[in-house]
């Protein structure tokens, strides 16, 4: 049809006898060039509904190689006839605007409408919340995989320079304070958060909009969360917690990342926990020579080796089991493995815990470091990262107060080692073991009451991806004695957390919830800090890592009342376990009545 249009448009319509009376010949001719192109070219592998720009072009090319051989077989079999190359040229054009307008039609006309119709028919009916790149990809994607059974009836963004605009076929048609009525307006039922660079308070506001209209709210998570950064539809899952508290991306030294950890030997402690084994999955994407997983627990090692197996099966890594107390079997460990870095996340954290046995505190976070910063500094590792926390800070509590001591205890190692020894300071992670968020969602799984400890206390959140980020660029960073400080963002009061759970789970708090207010438990304070009274900081290269200005120091000191404390750590004491952590962490101010003697007093009435 092409060849014979192309003869027409050429002679305006009055073909002359020589061509019409070798037309038969010349579509044959046609038909066995454009055939041979077309399978040379894969054209028949194509699924045109999927097709995009690479496949017009080979369409092109395939059409351009196809009027070539025509006119080369009609040069060798028939030399007499000469076709005009204004006629080549109008068939090409043609030709491409019949097959390619076919094509194009089937992948956006008529036939695609049909099938975006059809397949709206019993679909979940959502609004999208995001018209920029994030809900775009996710436009397309719903586009795609019509079995997903979401079909989006709107896009809201609050952005006025997209309003009415239109991503893949749906209309931005208003700003997020619109969300209820829209809702209501168009049988809404799922509402699609594509935000990733959002702040915490923009997910909140959209949260709270959707409160009470009964939808479910899906997100996707934050930058850090995906995997390289893009989003996929594989990634939307229902909205957490943890979106409420998205912050800015993070600016991560990639660069300077790699060249810490790729193709060094790491060895984490405390991998299988819920820091070390996010710190494990981190490291693994800059390509460790070999990453070594220390953990007393068995079962959370086999967690963190099945995850990576699956996940990184071309890493080296082997987990371990040990105790980091255990000095001759973490120094047959640094002799076997010979670390590069170590980043030491292995700790005993429960506050009241800790209260109740102050000596067993003692012996894991203080000597516990002790032992395995002793082992890094004999082996020559390079750089040796702790991971505390902003309850070293004024601390209230054993646990606090032995963080503290266990970074003084790698400053005064750092005095006399190759080994550069750096500490990282954090506050709470949303989610881990033993966190309020777990304890919150079970109690409100069980009907309630939730409980608080005060209405005004306060704490420092941060996700567990986030938090291991920048450890990493802090570790990185960071100099021999340096303990660095994490920007934590805003403290939020765990009165608030547990109404905005109690709500994620499509309830009221006080009204199908009670929240109940039990009182401080032992060593614990309304706020924490991440910083004390005399201290400062410096600013780093990273706006969210700063290095803290400490008192100095008595090292020889120090090591002397090191000797003191494993005594008295053994003899389990807890007020002369407390007299003697007063005299070496200045800063702490233990409860007028310690827990453990208290719950000793009871054991004690008890054999009576």
């Amino acid at each position: 049809m092409a060849l014979y249009l192309g003869f027409w448009l050429r002679f305006e319509g009055r073909i002359p006898g020589v061509f019409t009376d070798e037309m038969p010949f010349l579509f044959l001719l046609t038909s066995m060039a454009y055939l041979a192109s077309f399978v040379v070219f894969r054209m028949y592998d194509k699924v045109w509904r999927y097709a995009s720009i690479r496949e017009m072009l080979f369409l092109g090319t395939s059409i351009f190689f196809g009027s070539a051989g025509t006119l080369t077989l009609i040069h060798f079999i028939h030399r007499s006839l000469i076709v005009p190359r204004s006629v080549i040229a109008f068939q090409i054009l043609l030709t491409g605007f019949l097959l390619g307008g076919a094509r194009l039609a089937l992948k956006i006309g008529v036939v695609e409408r049909f099938r975006a119709w059809r397949a709206r028919k019993g679909k979940k009916r959502a609004i999208l919340v995001g018209a920029g790149d994030a809900g775009a990809m996710i436009m397309k994607e719903l586009n795609r995989h019509p079995e997903l059974g979401i079909s989006v009836q709107a896009i809201v963004d609050d952005d006025p320079g997209k309003l009415n605009k239109v991503v893949y076929g749906v209309k931005v048609v208003a700003d997020t304070t619109s969300l209820p009525q829209l809702i209501t307006q168009r049988n809404i039922s799922e509402v699609i958060i594509a935000m990733p660079s959002a702040p915490g308070a923009a997910i909140r506001r959209v949260v709270n909009l959707c409160q009470d209209t009964g939808v479910k709210i899906k997100v996707l998570p934050g930058l850090y969360e995906l995997v390289d950064g893009k989003a996929t539809i594989g990634q939307l899952r229902e909205a957490q917690i943890e979106d409420l508290l998205h912050r800015d991306p993070i600016r991560l030294d990639t660069g300077g990342i790699r060249q810490f950890l790729s193709g060094k030997r790491i060895i984490v402690t405390g991998g299988g926990g819920s820091i070390g084994s996010e710190l494990c999955r981190q490291i693994a994407k800059f390509d460790p020579q070999l990453l070594v997983i220390l953990d007393h627990s068995e079962n959370n090692l086999y967690h963190i080796e099945l995850e990576l197996r699956k996940t990184r099966p071309n890493l080296q890594f082997y987990p371990v089991i040990a105790s980091i107390q255990d000095a001759r079997r973490i120094d047959g460990v640094f002799k076997q493995v010979q670390p590069h870095v170590v980043f030491h996340a292995a700790a005993h954290k429960h506050v009241p815990m800790m209260e109740y046995n102050p000596g067993e505190a003692i012996k894991n976070n203080v000597f516990g470091t002790k032992i395995v910063a002793e082992a890094a500094s004999r082996y020559q590792a390079e750089k040796f990262v702790l991971i505390s926390t902003d309850k070293a800070v004024n601390p209230t509590n054993v646990m606090g107060a032995t963080k503290r001591l266990a970074e003084m205890v790698i400053q005064s190692i750092n005095e006399t080692s190759s080994t550069e020894f750096v500490a990282v300071r954090f506050g709470n992670v949303l989610g881990s073991a033993g966190s309020v968020v777990p304890l919150f969602k079970r109690q409100i799984a069980e009907g309630g009451p939730v409980t608080v400890t005060h209405p005004e206390m306060t704490r420092y959140f941060m996700t567990i991806p986030e938090a291991c980020q920048l450890v990493l660029q802090a570790g990185h960073l960071g100099r021999g004695g340096q303990v660095m400080v994490l920007d934590m963002g805003e403290p939020v009061k765990i009165k608030q957390l547990a109404e905005d759970l109690i709500r994620f789970s499509g309830l009221e708090p006080g009204r199908d919830i009670e929240i109940q207010y039990v009182g401080l438990r032992p060593g614990e304070k309304l706020y924490e800090e991440l910083l004390a009274d005399e201290e400062n900081t410096n600013a780093t290269q990273h706006e969210k890592i700063f290095t803290a200005i400490l008192s100095p120091c008595d090292f020889d000191q120090l090591r002397f009342m090191l000797e003191r404390l494993v005594q008295t750590a053994e003899s389990g004491d807890g007020q002369s376990i407390r007299d003697l952590l007063q005299k070496m962490v200045d800063t702490y101010t233990p409860d007028d009545v310690p827990a453990a003697d208290l719950a000793m007093a009871q054991v004690a009435a008890v054999k009576e």
